[in-house]
């Protein structure tokens, strides 16, 4: 498929499958700017279904379209975004769900958790933020709260396998969702892997927990398990290991503490 933008109509698209990657993905943007996010988000998807006929599809979405919860989080826990990002992609999941259910594509939805390693440029993320800060790249990070509210990290490797495994498991006029999830590790955890494996400090800047912040966020990753998947990459200091590799080329890792 020749580049495109999901907000131009799309000739018919003659694959076997299709993994739905494009779509802006910032939470605090999305906020300012709501409605661009609804019209890349959901109005390109809507664009790419109307070129597809017989395909399998492939949605990634995200972990944020859940209700925060205190136990692991399954396909079938309750969904309630909290910004707008995560609402367009609910939007995109219901979305590509209906068009599944009427025979035109068959439809896989993954949940990604917080994907990471592989070279990451998106600082707002905590791992590509906190490698940067030991590398020197960026002056600091701030942390809101005190550090031990925990997330599920994946490493970019393991999401891609997912994808293969997940897809291939998808039939026309059928649908299904997954999560993809694999470390859960709090943000002092994270701080304490890149010090050890870049053997430098990090910068923090401590701030005052954001009202309502998520204290717990975990994947139960069983109906993926089932297909045959199964997270090889995805400790926390691969993850970080990766990341700095990518980050910091020449430096290579520094001295264990």
């Amino acid at each position: 498929m020749s580049r495109q933008r999901l907000s131009e109509p799309f000739e018919p698209i003659d694959a076997d499958a299709v993994v739905h990657l494009a779509g802006l993905g910032r939470v605090r943007e999305s906020f300012e700017d709501p409605l661009r996010y609804y019209s890349v988000n959901v109005g390109g998807t809507l664009n790419l279904l109307k070129a597809l006929e017989g395909q399998r599809f492939l949605l990634a979405s995200t972990a944020g379209v859940y209700r925060p919860s205190a136990v692991a989080l399954t396909e079938e826990s309750v969904r309630e975004p909290s910004s707008p990002y995560a609402a367009t992609k609910a939007a995109a999941e219901d979305l590509v769900a209906w068009a599944a259910r009427s025979g035109r594509i068959g439809a896989t939805t993954l949940r990604l958790f917080n994907v990471a390693g592989g070279g990451d440029t998106d600082t707002t993320r905590v791992i590509t933020r906190a490698v940067a800060v030991a590398a020197g790249e960026v002056p600091g990070m701030e942390v809101y709260g005190d550090g031990t509210a925990v997330r599920d990290f994946v490493h970019v490797r393991d999401v891609a396998t997912a994808f293969v495994v997940a897809l291939e498991a998808c039939a026309v006029g059928e649908s299904a969702v997954y999560n993809v999830g694999a470390t859960p590790a709090s943000v002092r955890e994270v701080l304490a892997a890149v010090a050890e494996v870049s053997g430098r400090s990090v910068d923090v800047t401590w701030r005052p927990a954001h009202p309502g912040e998520v204290r717990f966020q975990r994947a139960d990753v069983s109906r993926l398990l089932a297909l045959g998947w199964k997270p090889a990459h995805s400790s926390l200091d691969e993850i970080v290991r990766d990341q700095w590799l990518a980050s910091a080329p020449g430096s290579g890792p520094g001295p264990s503490r």
